[in-house]
């Protein structure tokens, strides 16, 4: 076994080997990342298991849903058509959609932070102007819900202040997030999460119970989470502490115990 994947083995149960965060670093992105009351309620889109999510009731207005990562469900984006907007899909290690709508549009590339069509890769700006042209002020909000078993961090580094700005919802789907505990890891990962920071806050968490979140410096850090963030001019916020799990969470996986959202991220 090399030396790298030891470390992410040892990493999951938490054993940290090597150059490791400094709490206070880690702290400060756990601080930064939590969970922002506001005055909408949230809604669950999709299906009531895996692949579902929770997104503020804010969407009157948003005409476009971009969703990377397609596999064997298209219950969310079925459920944005039918709130009248276009669903563009894209997923290379599928032929298309698990259903087919005459107002989904489906490619079969990777996302990724280059463009390489030889390799079926695409960058999200790319994807974004190949369907709807160029960005403008008067363009309508789109939301983004992407779940890319870690490639999310490069496509969030490469994508460009006015895109992101388009989004008035992203659903993201963190993977590997126990690597945040190793100072090289720390430092891809964090400034992709402050990049968002900049445009929009979370406004909802929910652990995937695929494993135990794992103790650090008096933080628990569940291993994959689901990320709602709400572009900053979209947000009231409330004068209450958020409470977890919402009553419209679901276990991702449901012959295992569930993971409750541990309080350091919200309270």
């Amino acid at each position: 076994m090399g030396s790298y994947h030891t470390k992410q083995v040892l990493t999951k149960i938490g054993i940290f080997p090597g150059d490791t965060t400094p709490v206070a670093d880690l702290r400060s992105l756990v601080q930064a990342l939590r969970v922002t009351a506001i005055k909408k309620d949230m809604i669950r889109i999709g299906p009531d298991k895996d692949g579902g999510y929770l997104l503020p009731d804010d969407l009157d207005g948003v005409l476009h849903c971009f969703s990377p990562g397609v596999a064997d469900c298209s219950d969310f984006e079925l459920d944005m058509v039918n709130r009248g907007m276009l669903a563009f899909l894209a997923d290379r290690s599928v032929d298309g959609p698990a259903v087919e709508h005459p107002r989904f549009r489906f490619i079969k590339k990777f996302l990724a932070s280059i463009d390489d069509p030889a390799d079926g890769l695409i960058t999200l700006d790319t994807w974004y102007h190949e369907e709807l042209g160029s960005l403008s002020n008067n363009s309508p909000d789109a939301i983004l819900q992407m779940d890319i078993e870690g490639c999310e961090y490069e496509v969030i580094h490469n994508m460009s202040e006015s895109l992101l700005n388009k989004f008035r919802v992203l659903v993201i789907e963190f993977h590997k997030l126990h690597q945040l505990t190793d100072e090289y890891s720390f430092k891809w990962m964090s400034r992709a999460f402050f990049k968002l920071l900049r445009t929009h806050a979370v406004v909802h968490l929910h652990p995937n119970n695929n494993r135990r979140a794992i103790s650090y410096g008096g933080l628990a850090i569940p291993s994959t989470m689901e990320f709602t963030f709400l572009r900053r001019d979209r947000i009231q916020p409330a004068n209450h502490t958020p409470v977890f799990p919402n009553q419209l969470d679901r276990k991702t996986i449901k012959t295992k115990p569930d993971l409750a959202l541990p309080t350091c991220w919200y309270a």
